[in-house]
């Protein structure tokens, strides 16, 4: 039993994470602490001034566990790592969970690449970005690769000179095929660097040379090429319209703006390379309670650039934030350089924190409506399942159903839904092993036992090891059980758990006389929803869902039996053996009707083998 006011005694006075649990072992909150002894503290102490939002949280805790750092520092990292990767329910959490495209050029090669990245490196190549769409950064290395004709290929140059016969690119006149030796290194080179001043916003020059370029060609008669130095212009003007926004300088700076209404909050960045805007993205922050906006904006902070492979030199946040000390040289130390939080207050840089306030304060506006709708499409239509069945606390849900053809191909699918969503990575299915025909029952029972066993040995292996329940694939026991039908399948559950003594509630999802959705079956009693209430749409998803994910493992399996050959129940026939005779005979008719002497005469067949053929299709015929 643990005894939350012995564990305080013992916390010790340095600086760490800790990690709060609730009585199924679940991590809802993980903080940082620069004394842990104090911290973890002032959670329990009586009469010391808490947020609603907090008081809910220590309600729930039964337990918590701590991990000592040898800095803040390192505390600061653990906890933005932890929080990542646990997601608790109580933190403030970033809801979209984006990477952004970057381009990537090796200057490091002697004949260098433009490429699109996902993830910058720290190798010797210069990185552009991050940008916010993906196909602006295709649509400019399209515009690249024809403009200054520089290689996509992933040959090593110049070693590979020669090798192969140069690519189509090269053709089509979009790259000098250096892999041939037809231009320089110097010359190439150039190309580059001129690839590197249009990155860097320097468009003058290259409009002034598609325009020499154009006239040139219509002096030659090349209309063709004429047409292309014209396109080329047009987009590079369309893309150069797209970073028109110019805060002068040629700093790299991210701008932080929050809007809130209530329990919920929009952060606008913007995103400023070179003193241009290269992309502006927003992002919902979920469970914020009653969060000042200086800890929102921290809480954003943490999550986003744990996982941003690119991190400014200047940070610019609407308020003040909390620790700024320890996050600029957390962020200094990951961006190998000095990083500078500001709070501008006038001139440009406040007139852009302004915009990027506005476009919070828009989207927010915007989908307030939109967000309150899926969550009374979820969390709400979980909180209407408690009232009309008396059961609390209901997060994890999961349901079972049984798909087969008349006995054959018996398969279960089990599919899972948190705070009415569903969870897809955690859906499973299974193989009936045990069941030969159509007895659903019976099917339920070895899905269901196979299910919880698994779950409880993995437990008791991981605890045994001292690691955490979540890496398990089994680990996590549902709230409530739905099962995919009445009053049989719930008592066949029921039976399951009982034996391995287990304490679930069990629903049954009950269906009318046109197989759609009319209530739960629970405690013996039916339970009616209104057709339009969220609770009955959400159950009906959930039927519905666990149905399909059933047939259409069945139809998988169904479809890998069609093509099941006779030939593969004979003895010493595989795939290879299988294939030449059918290319000798050609069908199945004129292999039942070969003599034995025929058969020996298929290449790869023995005497054993076809004799083996002959015995099977001879005593078929008896």
């Amino acid at each position: 039993m643990f005894d939350i006011q012995e564990e305080l005694k013992k916390l010790p006075a340095r600086p760490g994470v800790y990690l709060m649990h609730n009585d199924r072992d679940e991590i809802i909150y993980v903080g940082k602490a620069r004394v842990l002894k104090n911290r973890v503290r002032s959670y329990f102490q009586k009469g010391t001034t808490k947020s609603a939002k907090i008081e809910h949280m220590v309600s729930h805790i039964a337990y918590f566990e701590y991990i000592i750092t040898d800095s803040e520092m390192e505390a600061l990292v653990l906890e933005c790592n932890l929080i990542k990767e646990h997601r608790p329910h109580y933190n403030t959490m970033l809801k979209d969970d984006k990477s952004y495209p970057y381009i990537r050029v090796t200057v490091q090669e002697e004949y260098p690449r433009i490429l699109f990245c996902r993830n910058v490196k720290r190798d010797k190549s210069r990185y552009f970005g991050p940008y916010t769409s993906a196909g602006a950064v295709k649509e400019t290395l399209e515009l690249m690769h024809k403009a200054f004709r520089i290689r996509n290929c992933n040959r090593v140059l110049p070693r590979d000179t020669g090798k192969e016969r140069p690519c189509l690119y090269h053709h089509m006149h979009q790259c000098d095929a250096p892999c041939q030796g037809w231009i320089s290194g110097p010359e190439y080179r150039k190309h580059i660097d001129d690839a590197l001043d249009f990155l860097n916003g320097n468009n003058k020059s290259i409009l002034e040379d598609l325009e020499t370029k154009m006239h040139a060609a219509a002096r030659d008669m090349d209309f063709e090429n004429a047409a292309g130095y014209r396109d080329l212009m047009e987009s590079v003007k369309r893309i150069e319209e797209k970073q028109k926004i110019n805060m002068g300088g040629n700093d790299d700076r991210d701008l932080i703006a929050l809007a809130r209404e209530k329990d919920e909050a929009i952060i606008a960045a913007f995103f400023i390379r070179n003193g241009k805007l290269l992309g502006r993205d927003h992002f919902h922050m979920a469970g914020i309670g009653d969060s000042g906006e200086d800890e929102i904006i921290m809480d954003f902070i943490k999550q986003f650039y744990v996982s941003n492979p690119f991190i400014p030199r200047e940070i610019l946040t609407q308020t003040e934030v909390p620790d700024r000390e320890i996050l600029e040289k957390w962020l200094s130390d990951k961006r190998g350089g000095k990083v500078s939080f500001l709070v501008p207050r006038r001139g440009s840089k406040y007139r852009m924190m302004q915009l990027a306030y506005e476009n919070a304060l828009n989207v927010l506006s915007k989908d307030a409506e939109k967000i309150r709708r899926e969550e009374q499409r979820t969390i709400g239509a979980v909180h209407e399942l408690e009232q009309l069945t008396g059961i609390r606390n209901i997060n994890r849900m999961e349901a079972f159903d049984i798909s087969n053809t008349n006995g054959y191909q018996n398969v279960a699918s089990m599919v899972v839904f948190e705070k009415g969503k569903a969870k897809r990575s955690d859906y499973r299915k299974f193989r009936i092993q045990s069941v030969n025909g159509p007895d659903d029952y019976r099917c339920m029972e070895e899905a269901l036992t196979r299910r919880f066993s698994h779950g409880l040995l993995e437990q008791e292996e991981l605890v045994s090891k001292g690691e955490d329940l979540s890496l398990g694939s089994f680990t996590t026991f549902p709230d409530i059980l739905m099962m995919d039908g009445g009053k049989g399948q719930v008592n066949v559950a029921l039976k399951v758990l009982k034996k391995l003594g287990l304490s679930i509630p069990v629903c049954g999802m009950v269906k009318d006389d046109y197989h759609r959705t009319r209530g739960l079956y629970y405690n013996n009693e039916i339970i009616h929803f209104p057709r339009n209430s969220e609770a009955f749409r959400m159950i009906t998803r959930l039927q519905d869902e666990a149905h399909r994910f059933a047939v259409e493992y069945h139809k998988k399996l169904r479809s890998k039996g069609q093509v099941h050959s006779v030939l593969d129940e004979i003895k010493g026939v595989g795939p290879a053996r299988r294939k030449a005779l059918m290319k000798h005979f050609k069908d199945i008719g004129m292999i039942r009707e070969a003599s034995l002497e025929e058969l020996i005469e298929v290449p790869g067949i023995t005497d054993r083998v076809a004799g083996e053929i002959y015995s099977f299709f001879h005593e078929d015929k008896n």
